[in-house]
């Protein structure tokens, strides 16, 4: 047998044999629960489409550009999402911003910092956040935060109102998109808490002990294996929190004052976001009112599946790279 056999014959693929049935059914059932999550989020777009059509077609106003919201008439409905759709974008980032660090910081003091028995009551701590209703959340914003945080507004306006999201006059009522954020940003941070200490757990023990060989800190160790190695989770659970952060409805429209105005001062009243706006006008739509706001919910579906495959696809570009 020649060279030229010899290999032909060992690259030669081996012959596939009969697969068992437990496997096939197996593949199949996985294959369909991936296409049902697609037929899901395609079934939700087209029910919020076909239930809004009629009021999109009566609408006099730009529904995208407008901020005007009198949809509760048979004649000359107006509405818009402008100052909804901001001011949902708005609180989200707050709340993101504020969350991420401290979630972050939190899940490395549990799993590298904090001893075990610590460890283990801060976690449970941390996930009972996620237990607590929204409203609980609500009530202690609106009857707690908002009168606490009056004079922490004051001095913020005083030492950086040279800042442009703190300039203008500070709300009286402290009922402002900054404090819907950080009652926003303690919501989701068991979200990303658990999801980032999950990953640093599954951080590989060579990885560390190669970082701490090399004469590396614990906090070297840290930003040179474990924080690399935990970026995809991380980013995952912050997708996963600004999801509950653009939906929430109870603890937002019990903080903000109802306005339908675009105001990129953190510091006054005047916004509002697309769930709470639901919440509070759903029971008394009368005419279009119904259809506009499930066209509403439309743009609020819109956003939060933008976001996050867009977050997904940034993690993935990273992938590619590192």
């Amino acid at each position: 047998m020649t060279t030229t056999d010899a290999d032909t014959s060992a690259a030669a693929p081996p012959p596939k044999g009969k697969r068992r049935v437990g496997d096939v059914v197996f593949a199949n059932t996985a294959r369909g629960s991936g296409l049902l999550i697609l037929l899901i989020l395609a079934g939700v777009a087209a029910f919020l489409l076909f239930q809004s059509w009629d009021s999109l077609l009566a609408n006099t106003a730009n529904f995208f550009t407008a901020t005007e919201w009198d949809a509760s008439t048979r004649t000359d409905p107006a509405f818009g999402v402008a100052a909804l759709a901001f001011g949902t974008v708005l609180a989200a980032t707050i709340a993101l911003v504020l969350a991420t660090p401290l979630a972050i910081g939190i899940a490395l003091f549990i799993v590298y910092y904090a001893p075990r028995r610590i460890a283990a009551v801060l976690g449970y701590i941390v996930d009972l956040l996620a237990a607590i209703p929204s409203v609980v959340y609500g009530l202690w914003g609106v009857g707690y935060l908002v009168l606490e945080l009056q004079p922490v507004y004051k001095l913020m306006k005083q030492y950086l109102g040279w800042i442009p999201l703190f300039e203008g006059p500070v709300s009286t009522t402290g009922r402002t998109m900054m404090s819907a954020g950080i009652v926003l940003a303690v919501m989701i941070l068991p979200i990303i808490t658990a999801m980032s200490r999950d990953v640093f757990h599954q951080v590989p023990q060579a990885h560390r002990e190669a970082a701490l060989a090399l004469g590396g800190t614990r906090w070297e160790m840290i930003r040179m294996a474990v924080l690399p190695y935990g970026r995809p989770g991380i980013i995952g659970g912050a997708m996963l929190g600004l999801g509950r952060a653009l939906g929430e409805t109870m603890a937002v429209a019990m903080i903000l004052s109802p306005a339908l105005v675009i105001s990129p001062f953190l510091l006054q009243s005047g916004n509002q976001t697309i769930a709470a706006h639901i919440a509070l006008q759903y029971p008394e739509a009368t005419g279009y009112g119904v259809s506009a706001l499930i066209a509403a919910g439309l743009v609020l579906f819109a956003i939060t599946l933008v976001v996050n495959m867009g977050a997904r696809f940034i993690v993935a570009r990273r992938k590619e790279f590192s």
